[in-house]
Parts: structure tokens; C-alpha cells; sequence
């Protein structure tokens, strides 16, 4: 007989029917007469129930059924009088598929730290919580897809090794065959890349985003999504060195219209979490409550499915960097000193308490700030006619902050050339970048979003290690 999943035998729930199921044994209990096993299979967050009467199954067998052990159960369903489930499995036949010590099995049947599951990622996967945060980042992988397919956008694979650096920043990890041994060297003493793999300096990518605007110069609508890196030294709760990135870029497209698809988009996904991920928000909605039940009511943060529905209720304001700041610079938690980092004027570089600020205090919705000053903006954003501030837009979400940074693209060649001066980044090195400005240029915008981000928001988790199957942070590469 074929294996049914867990997941479809809860959803039909049907009585007096032949099963073989195959999962993890997340519990046993019972007394001398019957064991009640928690089966899981990972296709749901539910377990299902086996109900084994001892003296029908081998005392040795019975030994091995242990929380860890892998099993093969056959059985007919029955109506379960416990509270919780529909139906449970009567067993007829049990089979170990895979023994597990429980002496030496780091995921006991008890309450463990994340700290404690980081250490052991490898195994993470097999509890309720992160098998509920992977189903979710897993539908919303899809959704992504559904969505720009939908609307006849093209994916494209922009380069994970490149020689250029998108964002400026030169946070960027070194891709090289050089013997770290014997580097060698040219005549002014540097290291010569030109003995290296690519006979340059190249690194891993920060962002597909100049790629992909290049492709949108003939295909019009495309999007990158794929691995990005940064070797920013920090270790924050909202950092990674290795994450992923959703970045459109779109032809024939102004700032307007790059608002448009964001809120649109960023609806869209959190509807689908909503429509098909309602069982594992529900059990990730309990843990958060049940994490910050001690916490001060003005502390806690808003209820997970109540939060994402908020997102979809409202229109996301759309502010000038001007008038934010000017909300901000006279709100009393900057005149009292309650922000860490305080708003002093025009050019400050909002932090994340700013924004959410603005969110959850000020305008209680989502927002979209556009306009910001050139001088804490990418090169490649639009310059307004005002030549002091860019054509840039961030959204911003409750208790996340910024969730996507797009802008419009400058379009013009010479005012790219001399952005690009201006913030040193070397135009002559990029030549194939700004040929797109020289060859039937057009207007185009676009956005990135980080997707961690996302999967933070939608889970309600508070750290970005807890929603990416092996996060990689400074000294830290295990599994």
C-alpha cells in the first residue's frame, strides 16, 4: 500500500479506512496496555495520532519508539475521542524505519531556546516551529513566482561572481583561485589579478539589480530571484551574510508605477500566506503570544494574523522623506530623547525606530516614503528636478521597518556619469552598464526585496537566523 501523506488524511478525515503513513515520532505516551504516538510527516504542522495496542506488537519493537525514530505505520482510521483531531490510526502494523537515541537526541520533547536550535540547524527542521516557518517560506517562494508570471514578467539569472559593486558600499566577499600562500604580485607591489580565474578582481554579488536592468531594456518586465551576499561585520537581528533577494525592474515605468507594484505585490503574498498557510501561522501567532506574555501591553507586538490582515486593509500612505522628517523632528519622542538615534533634520539617514515610528504611531498603516536626499541614495536613482533629492522609495512595514528599497532609474547619461563621479563609483569599468543609456534608453524603475524580510513579517519571528534554513553571519559557516 502507497504512503498518504498526514496532511491529506486530516484534511479528509475519513473513518474506517486503510492507511499507511511514514513520519517522525514526535511523542509517546501511554501506559502498559496502549502507546498514543504523535506521528509527523512534515506536511503539516498537525501530528497524527497512532493508537497501539502493546500486546499486538513486539516488546523489543515497542522499545524503539522513541521521540527522533522514524516509522512506517499501517493502520484503519478511526474517530478520535481526544480533543484535537478528527481521526487517529488504530495500528495493525509498525515498522522502524530509523532508530534514534533518545540519550544522545538534542530535540527532547520540551520547550527549547532558539539560541539552542541555531546550534543545531541541522535538526531544527524536525520541530513544530521551524517546520512551520520552511512550509511558509516555501509558499511564499511560489507565490513570488505566481505572481510576475501572472502578470508576464520574465525570471532571469543574473551573475552570482561579478567585478562590479551595485550598492557602493565595498562590503563585498573576494571570489578568487589565488594560492593565499604565494599571492602574486605586480610591479607596484598588489596583488595581480591578472594571474587570477577571471584575470580580474571579482566578488560575490550584493544585488542582480544592474543585470536585470539590462534585460529589462529588451524584455521590458523582468525580476531576479536569487542568493545575494554581503560581508557586513554585523551581528544583528536583522543581518545575514548570505540572503535572498526579489528585484523587478521594469521598462517604461516611473516612481508612480513602481509604488503601484510594490503595495500591489507585497498584498499579494501576504494574502496567499493568509489563503494557504492559515495552520502554521496559527501555530506561529500562538508562540509569539506566548513569548511576549510577560512583556507590557504597549511592548507586545501585534498579533501575527491580525497584523498581516492590517497590511491588506489599508492603502499605504505615501510621504516625502521631507514631510517624514518633519514629523519626526516634532513628534515627542524625538523632543523627549526617546529615539537612540535623534532626528536632527533634512539628511539624516532614518534608522529603523524612525520608520517604525511612522508606521504603528503616526500614520497606522503601511508607508511608502519617496524622495529621498541624493546623498544617502544609490548613484543609479533618478535625480528630481530639484537636483537635491532622488526619485527613491522604501516601504515600510509594522515592526519590521524598511521591507523594500526601489527608486526610479536615471535614465539620462550624462546625469548618471556624473552621479557616478560624484560618488566615485569607476564609469569607465562599467561601460556595459551605461551603454543602456546610450542605446535607446528609456524610463525604468524598480525594487528589491530583501526575502528574509518578508518571511520575518510573515512568520512573526524577531530574529532573520530563524527564517532561512542555514544562516551564515560572522564566524559562523556551520552545516
Amino acid at each position: 500500500m502507497r504512503r498518504t501523506k498526514i496532511s491529506e488524511l486530516l484534511k479528509a478525515a475519513e473513518t474506517e479506512k486503510e492507511v499507511v503513513v511514514q513520519g517522525w515520532v514526535r511523542t509517546r505516551r501511554g501506559n502498559k496496555q496502549v502507546s498514543f504516538i504523535a506521528l509527523n510527516d512534515g506536511s503539516t504542522i498537525n501530528n497524527i495520532q497512532i493508537v497501539a495496542d502493546n500486546d499486538k506488537f513486539d516488546e523489543a519493537l515497542l522499545k524503539r519508539i522513541t521521540a527522533g525514530a522514524a516509522l512506517s505505520v499501517g493502520g484503519r482510521t478511526v474517530a478520535s475521542i481526544g480533543s484535537g483531531q478528527a481521526i487517529e490510526i488504530q495500528a495493525t502494523s509498525i515498522e522502524v524505519l530509523g532508530d534514534c537515541d533518545p540519550e544522545k537526541y538534542p530535540l527532547q520533547p520540551k520547550k527549547h531556546s532558539l539560541e539552542f536550535l541555531r546550534e543545531n540547524a541541522h535538526l531544527r527542521f524536525r520541530t513544530n516551529m521551524f517546520g512551520a516557518i520552511m512550509r511558509v517560506r516555501h509558499n511564499m517562494i511560489f507565490a513570488v513566482h505566481k505572481f510576475f508570471n501572472e502578470r508576464g514578467f520574465y525570471n532571469i539569472h543574473t551573475p552570482l561572481i561579478t567585478a562590479s559593486d551595485c550598492e557602493g558600499a565595498g562590503e563585498m566577499f573576494r571570489v578568487t583561485t589565488l594560492d593565499l600562500e604565494n599571492v602574486p604580485r605586480n610591479e607596484e607591489g598588489k596583488v595581480d589579478y591578472a594571474q587570477d580565474f577571471f584575470g580580474r578582481s571579482t566578488n560575490l554579488t550584493v544585488s542582480g539589480q544592474l543585470e536585470g536592468e539590462l534585460a529589462a531594456t529588451a524584455l521590458a518586465n523582468i525580476y531576479t530571484f536569487g542568493p545575494t551576499f554581503r560581508a557586513e561585520n554585523s551581528n544583528t537581528s536583522r543581518h545575514l551574510a548570505e540572503f535572498w533577494m526579489i528585484e523587478p525592474e521594469m521598462a517604461f515605468f516611473d516612481l508612480q508605477d513602481n509604488m503601484d507594484l510594490a503595495e500591489e505585490f507585497l498584498k499579494y503574498l501576504i494574502r496567499y500566506a493568509l489563503d494557504n498557510c492559515m495552520d502554521d501561522l496559527k501555530f506561529l501567532s500562538a508562540r509569539q503570544q506566548e513569548e511576549e506574555k510577560n512583556k507590557k501591553a504597549e511592548e507586545r507586538g501585534m498579533e501575527l494574523i491580525e497584523k498581516l490582515q492590517f497590511v491588506l486593509a489599508n492603502d499605504f500612505a505615501r510621504v516625502k522623506y521631507s514631510e517624514a522628517i518633519d514629523i519626526l523632528m516634532n513628534s515627542k519622542a524625538n523632543k523627549k530623547g526617546q529615539f537612540k538615534y535623534e532626528v536632527t533634520g533634512f539628511g539624516v539617514d532614518l534608522q529603523s525606530e524612525h520608520e517604525r515610528y511612522l508606521v504603528e504611531k503616526h500614520f497606522k498603516k503601511p508607508v511608502i516614503l519617496i524622495d529621498y536626499p541624493k546623498e544617502i541614495k544609490a548613484f543609479y536613482m533618478k535625480l528630481n528636478d530639484d537636483n537635491r533629492t532622488v526619485r527613491a522609495m522604501d516601504v515600510l512595514f509594522p515592526g519590521i521597518g524598511e521591507i523594500i528599497g526601489g527608486s526610479q532609474r536615471e535614465e539620462n547619461y550624462e546625469k548618471l556619469v556624473g552621479r557616478m563621479k560624484e560618488m566615485g563609483v569607476p564609469y569607465e569599468e562599467m561601460s556595459w552598464y551605461l551603454d543602456t543609456r546610450r542605446f535607446g534608453s528609456v524610463p525604468h524603475s524598480g525594487f528589491g526585496l530583501g526575502f528574509e524580510r518578508l518571511i520575518l513579517f510573515v512568520t512573526g519571528m524577531g530574529n532573520i537566523r530563524d527564517v532561512i534554513p542555514f544562516p551564515r553571519t560572522p564566524k559562523n559557516a556551520e552545516f
